[in-house]
């Protein structure tokens, strides 16, 4: 088998048998957590909105001798939600892991002059999506008895950043709904918990630093270990927090930003 990502940490993961669900996966961080998942011996199911491009990520995985499979998903409509992850029941047999990466920015803006619909845009993608996803994961993984999802929040749920209004009231809200159902499940054998990822070399990112060069650096400035991070910095934390290395780890929002919100 060929190795898709080295994520320099020394630790491997046995999760042979298991089966992973990662949204936002074609690319970034989502497609870091798939191939770190994958290369740990579990089946993935790739979700993205883009048709073409989650297809071509699921067999590049496929391509370097692993498990995986490519769907359509829009995680802002909960109907499609629903039925990737049905799809990814139905192929693999179980759902193990969740990693709820999908996500979109909002253009930096004045919450006087924002539009409603702007704000609505954010919030259906960034807070309702993760709810859908975690509503129909957690069917399964309780009827199993078993499971671990990590959701994808932001330093912008632990800090204020201005004129980001709708992404930080969004990332605010994942926290907080991971602490919540982390409540209600830990006892059922189910571990939630959150990452929260600082400024990563990701597309997103790549778009935010042309579209929005004074906001960002503004952040760059306080990025005190002197670089942006690497997806699969991220998605280490992702295998660790899925893993039974951190079974006594239970509503945690684990900051992986360089040391920016340490300011």
């Amino acid at each position: 088998m060929t190795s898709l990502f080295d994520f320099g940490t020394g630790v491997t993961y046995d999760f042979t048998s298991k089966v992973a669900f990662v949204t936002g996966a074609q690319q970034g961080i989502g497609f870091a957590a798939a191939c770190g998942y994958a290369q740990s011996g579990a089946a993935v199911m790739l979700a993205d909105i883009d048709e073409d491009k989650v297809h071509a990520a699921a067999e590049k995985i496929n391509e370097a001798g692993y498990r995986a499979m490519g769907v359509v998903c829009d995680v802002s409509d909960e109907a499609q939600v629903a039925a990737a992850i049905d799809k990814t029941v139905s192929a693999f047999g179980r759902l193990d892991f969740a990693y709820n990466n999908a996500g979109v920015q909002a253009p930096k803006q004045d919450i006087a002059d924002q539009p409603a619909e702007e704000f609505d845009r954010v919030v259906a993608i960034n807070l309702r999506g993760l709810w859908a996803s975690m509503k129909h994961e957690l069917k399964h993984m309780r009827a199993q008895g078993s499971g671990a999802i990590v959701n994808c929040a932001s330093v912008g749920g632990l800090v204020g950043t201005a004129d980001l209004d709708a992404y930080t009231a969004t990332k605010h809200g994942v926290i907080g709904i991971t602490r919540s159902t982390a409540l209600t499940y830990a006892s059922r054998g189910i571990q939630i918990n959150a990452v929260c990822p600082g400024m990563i070399e990701t597309p997103m990112v790549a778009s935010m630093l042309e579209t929005q060069p004074e906001a960002m650096e503004e952040i760059k400035r306080f990025q005190v270990i002197g670089r942006v991070g690497k997806p699969e910095e991220v998605a280490a934390a992702v295998l660790w927090l899925s893993s039974p290395a951190a079974r006594f780890v239970h509503g945690a929002y684990l900051a992986i930003d360089g040391g920016f919100s340490a300011n």
